[in-house]
């Protein structure tokens, strides 16, 4: 499948799992808008819509698009990437990525791409993406209950609907 990822280069490249996850041949790294591929499903941090299942078949027909840049800046992601029909966003789920450990929805970019494969039923993908990490595979177990609900709900109102109740 293809992984997109949009590297705004705002970080630390020694912390980056995007840079690794490129270094490993898992994701392709671009950095310029030309490049990204608008029709393919886009993580957004502000959509509207949640991802879920009815996204499977665009992620495996026209890839998966992930924004890697500063959580300070996201605010200043290109227009064009935000907007479009495709731009989903991911439902609540804790960080176990060492900058961010324990915080709610601040994942890496590692971590999205894991999340968002898990959500439309390959686990495979995930588990591949999170052991790449010392503590990716820590990311999956403690998401794991959340994971599994989001990934058996068929639309984008049911992940969102599990959302609100494990947050109440």
């Amino acid at each position: 499948m293809k992984i997109v990822v949009y590297h705004a280069e705002e970080c630390d490249r020694k912390k980056c799992t995007t840079v690794k996850l490129g270094k490993q041949g898992k994701v392709k790294v671009v950095t310029r808008l030309n490049q990204v591929p608008i029709s393919a499903i886009i993580l957004d941090p502000y959509s509207q819509k949640a991802l879920s299942v009815e996204d499977k078949e665009t992620i495996m027909e026209k890839g998966l698009v992930a924004l890697d840049c500063s959580w300070k800046k996201i605010g200043k992601v290109p227009f064009r990437l935000k907007t479009g029909k495709n731009s989903r966003s991911l439902p609540f789920l804790i960080a176990a990525n060492p900058t961010n450990y324990g915080k709610p929805c601040i994942l890496s970019t590692a971590e999205a791409i894991a999340a968002s494969f898990y959500i439309i039923g390959f686990k495979d993908i995930a588990t591949d993406i999170m052991s790449q990490f010392k503590w990716g595979p820590h990311f999956l177990k403690l998401n794991e209950e959340l994971l599994e609900s989001y990934s058996k709900a068929k639309s984008s109102l049911e992940v969102v609907e599990i959302q609100k109740e494990y947050i109440s």
